[in-house]
Parts: C-alpha cells; structure tokens; sequence
C-alpha cells in the first residue's frame, strides 16, 4: 500500500523462507532447492480450493492491477473479484468523478453566490441566493457515494490492511466531520457563518487518485530539503530590510525623505517592498524616489535583485527540481514493483491452476500458452497491447512459458505504439494510380500549408487596412470572395487526399482529422452565407441581416481559418514534439494540476472566511452608470498605483469564483503588492501573511514544479524522436506517462522481493 517502504533490502538467500537450502558442501550461491507455493499446504504438492474460473479471473485481475500499478493486496474470492473489478470498472470510476466535481463546484452556488454578471464591487447586484435545502440536498447524496465508495474500498482490501491505510482512515474522519457540519448547518437553517466543511472537500479530490497522493507524499518530503535554501532567502531579505532602513531612514529635509515615506517607513513596510522586489512586480518603482536623488542608491536595489531574483531564486527552483524528482523517483519505483508483482501473482496463479489439473507432486515454474491466452481474453486493456502479447505469447516453442518469460511479456506495456496506416486503394487505371501517386506525396501538403498561409496574410492585410472603418464603411465583399476562393481550394484538396488515400486512409491521420472537420465547417458557413445574402454584387446588401450579420459571419470564418493554419504543426519536427508535450501534459500530468485545483480551492475558501466584505465600493457607486462611477473614481484624489486607482474592484474575495481570479493573479506576481496593501489597508496588517503563503505555495513552489517536468517531460520525448523524421512522429503514438519518463532510471525488483511480497499478501496465502 501508499504508506509501505517503497523497496525492501537486500535479502539472505540463505533463508528457508524464500525456499533457499544449499547442498552440503556448497555455498547459498549453488543449487537451490524448489520452491513450492500453495494456498493451503497439503503434502508437498499445490492444491488451490475452488474452480478453474477463479483461478482464470484471479490471474486477470492481478494482470489488471498490474497495468494500472494498483497494488494487489484485496480479497481474491469469486464474490469480491467481481465487487472490485465492479468499482474499477470505467462506468463507476467515471461516477465517481462526477460527483467529486458536484461537489467541488458547489462553492460556485452556496453562499457567497458566484451567480452574477460581474464580479465588480461597484456595478455587481444582488445575487441570486439558493433556498436553504438544495445546495445540502445535493451534498448529501454526495456524501452517501462517497460512504458506499468507502464501505466498498474497505471490504475489498480487509481489515488488516485497513488498518495500514492513512488515506482511507482519513476518508472516514473527514466523511464524518462533514456530515456533522452538515447537520448543524440543517439545524441553524443554513445561517451559519463558518461552512468547516467546505475545507474538507478537496479531500475527496486527493484519494481518488493514487498518482496525486504520491505527488503530494513527495512535495511534503521535499519541503525540509528546501528549508535551508529558503532559510538563507529569509536571511538576505532581512539583512537588506535592515541596510535599507539604516540607509534610507528619515532625515532633516522632507523633500529628501520620498524613499522613507513610501517604502521604508517602519519594519513591516520595508519587509513587504524588499519582498514584492524580489519577485520584480514593483521593480523600478521601489527605488525611484532614491534614484531621483543620487544615482549610487541603485547600487543597493542591483545587489538585492541581483543576488536574490537572479542566484537565490533560481537556486530555489533548482533545488526543488532535484529533491522532488528524486522523490517522485522513488515513487515511482513503488509503482514499478506493484506491477512486476501484480504479473508474477498471476504466474503463481496460473501455475497453481496447471499443478491443480495434473496432480503433480513438484510445482512447475511455467504455465501453458493456452492458459495465458485465456486470461489475456478476460484482462481489460487497450486492445493493441492486448494484440502485442498475445502475438508475442504465440512464439513460445513448446507451448509453455517460463517466469521470466511470463514478465517479459508485458514489456509491450512500454513499448511505443506504431500506428500503421491502412493500406491505399487500388486502382485499375494507369491514370488514376498517377494521380493517387501524386496526390498522396508529401509535396501536396506543402502546397497546402503555403495556401493556408496565403489566406492568413490576405485576412491580415484587410484587417489592417480596415482597422479604422466602421462597419458601414467596410467592403466585406472583397473579403468573402477571397475566403470563398480559398475554402474551395481547401475542399478540394480534402476530395483529393481521400481519393488517394481512402477514407480510412485519410482519417488514420490526426491532422488530416483536424483539416477535414474545420474544412466541413466552412464550407457550412459560406453555404449559409450565400443563402442569406445572395449574389452577384449588386444585391449584396451590408444592411441585409439574418439571424448574424454579414460582418459577423465573415469574421466567424475568418476565425476558423486562422485557427486552421494551426496544421503546420505536425509538418514541422519541434513544433509536433512542444504540441505533443502539451497534449502529454494534459492526459499524464494532471495529478499536477489536481494539486493545484486543491491549493485554489483552500485558499480562495479561506480568503472568503478572511476576507469577504473587507474591502467596500465607493458610495452610491451602484447608481451609476459605467463610465459616470469612472470618472467619479478619477475625480477623487487617490493614491497613483492603488488599488482604487487602478480600478481593481473585481478583484475580490467576495465570492468564490472571483477568488479564484484573484489568487490567480496574485501568482502571476504582476502587481501583486497593489493587492496585498489594499487588504492590509481595509482590513489588517497580518493579512499580508495570507498574501505571502500564496505567492510562496503557487508561484515558488508549484510553478517551479511544473515547469520541471515540463522539461523532464520534453526532454524525454526529444531525446527519443532526435532521430526520427516528421513521418515517424506521425505515426509513432508516444505514450508518455510519469512512469516512462523515469524509466531507464528505475531499478527492477529482485526475485526475492517479489516472493517476499506475495507471502505477504493479507488474502492469498502463498506458502512453501
């Protein structure tokens, strides 16, 4: 399980419990005596109690396990087998999902309601609040799924292991917190101030994903490695707030004490600007008062960004990279080690199911190939690598398979996918195979990508010459008669592309896909054009309005062309390989971005616990019109780089979608100091410490995470394709999850580890 060592030591051969005895004479290192493994120990042979089915859907299941790296500590009974593969299925997985999302997205409807128009304190009404009962209704029948998902986990994996998994203790503790918020929030008719359990929610979030509770076992044991960098940050921060109150402290001359008013007043102030300069968000601001002065005070302001943005940040950054990879390292080794178990469980299966069927008295380390298949036929996996190992099995010589044969089968599971394409029609004439041979060559796409080009800059051009037109005054004839030009050329060549590859030909390509359906679409779009504004010139009337106007037609289709110029990529190598990592990012990576929604979710529930109705619009604000409340807000005196001066009222944490908006842009750490004073200013000094812990969580610590296996990530994929032609990573289907990209620097698990382990399995009961 997740709190298990990740890889046992190196173990005594010597050992009778791994089926060691050396002959006399000779060292542990000579032949050993066989093993023999049972469920129940009956003389000296294997007798499984049961029938074959269940060895056949035991062996599928720890195949199962094995794919996905679950570990394979459940029951194994018939009834349970089919419970848990029953809650592994998609359809529950997939439910149970969607009710995690449920229930994360009720903090949009409760109370404090994201259901407005705006989130601008001085233009948003009312909004609409839900009845008291509807919002908790909902999380109740969430909480009842999540009981039945844990009752269900419990039952599967026993009480023994039970008692070994924090997560699920903690699933319970949470479930029963929540559901007596729950029912003191009923109790006071939903008038409580405090909803404590909408904390607890990102939990549900966490469990479910085993990738996500390993990234997060990681970030907290990389968070001591960081201390000392983070400490010695701290360091140069306070030393420099101390030199800049030393150097810019209040003098005799008011005109000369700009520097000492603004930023270095008192200890908080002067912590506050040093730390916004750090991350560059108030850089130059911060030192043009001194600098106006005498130019040797930017000596200070270079030093301090110099040595702590440029060396101490970076070093941070680096220092997070190395420590979390080699901790993500050995996760991933755990991951590693619960598949090769998982195969060699189903071997010990399969093989007990053999000895079971001929009634021998040693246990044979091989099972038939017959077998084998039979238990593939059962395993849910992606059919191609089903394929790969069955055709891989099939080459066995003399219809057994050995154990180190058996996991050398589901090698096929790292092995990249080469999608071949369907082969090209045949064509009887002569002249339609020199067409097909033409139409097929690379030569044509080339064409089409420069048309495409070709249309972006005669849509760029117009535009420009069009920028400072009305609408009344612009000719979208010219436009719409290029564009129809070109849509036609790009039909064409589609027509093309199918005659000389098929249609099954033609669709095995991704970005042919992609170039078809916007194609599709425009030809829709220029149909409904020409239906609602007819031709020729003369009756093509501006004024002429359908359900959209000429003008937004027009700029519909020119959307979608500029957006389909987008096909280059797969015809430029670096430009496929960055669209693919993204892509991989998106599919492989979100136990990241999981993370990231759990860390939103915390801060922005405590910045409305903190926070909501701190900062208040200006009077009668409401009464207004928009641009009348500007120029009310302009003719105030107001301080220039303030919160009120520069028109941030949106940015509040007022309700839980404009939290969301706010943390975001506070990571983004542009401007984030304007933020910070506004709420030190309406509310308190100590909100600061809330300001701070986000920039350190968001922007330091998740921010560099990402950006690191975001280069793990493109690395991996570079160093695998540097040789290979755009062709080939068309169609080489790269399945680039974590685990591969730490491949080649796992350690495989010993023979004697893996047996260690199946001994210890809580329900199988393998002995000697």
């Amino acid at each position: 399980m997740e709190t298990e060592p990740l890889l046992t030591g190196s173990i005594n051969r010597c050992s009778d419990d791994y089926g060691w005895k050396p002959l006399s004479g000779q060292s542990c290192g000579g032949i050993s005596k066989t093993r023999r493994l049972s469920y129940s120990v009956t003389g000296d042979r294997c007798h499984i109690e049961g029938d074959e089915d269940l060895y056949v859907q035991q062996a599928a299941v720890f195949i199962e396990d094995a794919i996905q790296y679950r570990s394979i500590n459940h029951r194994v009974d018939s009834r349970s087998l089919r419970f848990y593969r029953l809650y592994y299925s998609r359809i529950w997985q997939w439910g149970l999902g969607v009710v995690i999302t449920v229930i994360l997205a009720l903090a949009f409807i409760e109370r404090p309601s994201s259901l407005t128009v705006t989130s601008d304190l001085r233009y948003k009404q009312p909004p609409w609040e839900p009845p008291c009962g509807l919002t908790e209704s909902i999380e109740m029948v969430c909480f009842v799924v999540f009981i039945l998902d844990f009752a269900v986990k419990s039952y599967l994996i026993g009480w023994e292991e039970f008692r070994k998994n924090k997560w699920l203790i903690g699933y319970i503790v949470v479930l029963a917190g929540s559901v007596i918020d729950w029912t003191l929030s009923m109790s006071m008719v939903c008038d409580e101030n405090l909803r404590i359990r909408r904390l607890f929610r990102p939990f549900f979030l966490l469990q479910n994903s085993s990738l996500m509770k390993k990234t997060l076992k990681c970030i907290k044991r990389t968070l001591p490695e960081i201390a000392s960098v983070i400490l010695l940050l701290a360091l140069h921060l306070c030393l420099f707030t101390m030199f800049g109150m030393l150097l810019f402290a209040r003098g005799d001359n008011p005109e000369e004490n700009g520097e000492w008013e603004a930023y270095f007043k008192n200890l908080p102030q002067s912590l506050s600007s040093l730390l916004v300069l750090l991350t560059t968000a108030n850089n130059p601001d911060v030192m043009i008062p001194a600098y106006s002065l005498n130019r040797g005070y930017s000596i200070f302001f270079i030093l301090f960004s110099g040595f702590g943005t440029y060396f101490l940040m970076n070093l941070l950054t680096a220092i997070i990279y190395n420590q979390f990879r080699g901790y993500l390292l050995m996760s991933i080794q755990t991951s590693i080690l619960r598949r090769r178990l998982g195969i060699r469980a189903a071997f010990e299966v399969m093989c007990c199911r053999g000895e079971n069927k001929s009634y021998t008295a040693e246990h044979v380390e091989r099972v038939q190939v017959d077998t084998v298949l039979k238990v593939l036929q059962q395993v849910h996996m992606k059919s191609y690598y089903r394929g790969a190992i069955i055709a891989k099995a099939q080459q066995s010589p003399d219809g057994y398979i050995h154990g180190e044969a058996f996991q050398k089968l589901f090698d096929e599971l790292d092995k990249d996918r080469i999608k071949e394409h369907p082969p090209m029609p045949n064509y009887s004439s002569p002249f339609l195979c020199k067409l097909q041979f033409v139409f097929s060559h690379y030569f044509v796409t080339v064409v089409g990508n420069a048309v495409a080009l070709a249309n972006v800059i005669c849509i760029c051009t117009i535009l420009v010459v069009d920028s400072n037109k009305s609408i009344a005054e612009r000719d979208d004839y010219y436009l719409e008669a290029i564009n129809c030009f070109f849509i036609v050329y790009y039909l064409l060549e589609m027509v093309l592309k199918i005659f000389a590859f098929g249609w099954r030909g033609y669709l095995s390509y991704r970005s042919n896909v992609f170039d078809g359906l916007l194609t599709v679409l425009l030809l829709v779009l220029q149909i409904s054009i020409f239906a609602t504004y007819r031709l020729p010139y003369p009756q093509w009337n501006p004024a002429q309005r359908g359900l959209l106007s000429l003008w937004e037609m027009v700029r519909l289709v020119n959307m979608l062309i500029v957006f389909r110029f987008l096909r280059i990529i797969p015809n430029i190598k670096l430009m496929a390989l960055v669209a693919s990592t993204l892509v991989d990012l998106v599919k492989n990576l979100r136990a990241f971005a999981g993370i990231l929604v759990v860390v939103y979710y915390v801060f922005a529930v405590l910045g409305i616990w903190l926070f909501q109705g701190a900062i208040t619009p200006p009077e009668n604000s409401g009464m207004m019109s928009n641009s009348s409340a500007a120029n009310s807000t302009s003719n105030r005196t107001v301080e220039c780089g303030t919160y009120e001066q520069l028109g941030y009222w949106p940015n509040n944490f007022d309700d839980f979608a404009s939290s969301l908006v706010l943390l975001y842009n506070i990571m983004v750490v542009n401007n984030w100091q304007v933020f910070m004073d506004a709420y030190s200013r309406y509310s308190t000094e100590w909100s600061k410490v809330y300001f701070v812990s986000w920039w350190l969580t968001s922007s330091v610590m998740w921010v560099n995470l990402f950006v690191a296996l975001i280069l793990e990530n493109f690395i991996y994929k570079w160093d695998r394709s540097h040789a290979c032609s755009v062709a080939d990573v068309e169609r080489i289907g790269y399945q680039t999850t974590v685990q591969l990209m730490f491949r080649e620097h796992i350690q495989e698990p010993t023979e004697e580890e893996l047996v260690t382990k199946l001994h210890q399995h809580p329900h199988l009961h393998l002995t000697r």
